[in-house]
């Protein structure tokens, strides 16, 4: 009876060390970019998979170099907003926390999303000419013809046969 008792205790204290190695997290912090990767896998237990393309400049080479950064996602409310992300394209910031010890029922990495944060495309209007270099804020904007009427010729009358140039 003694030895049951040793035994369900040494069980105890390792079901309680497993608990607080899963349960505290290691390191937390944010991660940008744009989601390129979202499925919900696995054989025996369904977890939220993903891959954030934070995007990068190689200092070496001089190029861009694509940087991914590999997470999972435990709380529904959280997959459905990485899932919209996904389908509009937009930036997202993720908040995450990383474990020491991961379980498979927990995901694959040891990268789990707290929360996310959609960051919003910038407000400036198709044809806007501020992305451009020379703008100078305040200069007025070229008039575009609304689509499907003609452009009309200029208002100004014609002078005809006062031209003094034209004589050679």
């Amino acid at each position: 009876m003694r030895g049951l008792l040793y035994f369900l205790l040494f069980l105890l204290v390792i079901f309680g060390v497993l608990y607080a190695l899963t349960g505290w997290s290691y390191s937390d912090g944010e991660r940008a970019g744009t989601v390129s990767k979202f499925s919900r896998r696995g054989f025996l237990f369904k977890t939220y998979e993903g891959v954030l393309n934070v995007g990068g400049f190689s200092g070496e080479t001089g190029s861009l170099t694509p940087q991914y950064f590999d997470f999972s996602v435990k709380e529904e409310a959280v997959a459905t907003q990485i899932t919209d992300a996904v389908k509009s394209g937009q930036r997202v910031t993720l908040h995450y926390e990383e474990k020491i010890l991961k379980f498979p029922w927990n995901g694959e990495t040891k990268y789990y999303i707290t929360s996310v944060e959609v960051v919003a495309p910038s407000a400036r209007p198709y044809g806007d000419g501020s992305a451009y270099p020379g703008y100078q804020q305040g200069q007025p904007q070229p008039a575009q013809p609304q689509q499907g009427q003609p452009q009309s010729q200029s208002s100004a009358p014609a002078r005809q046969g006062t031209n003094a140039d034209s004589t050679l």
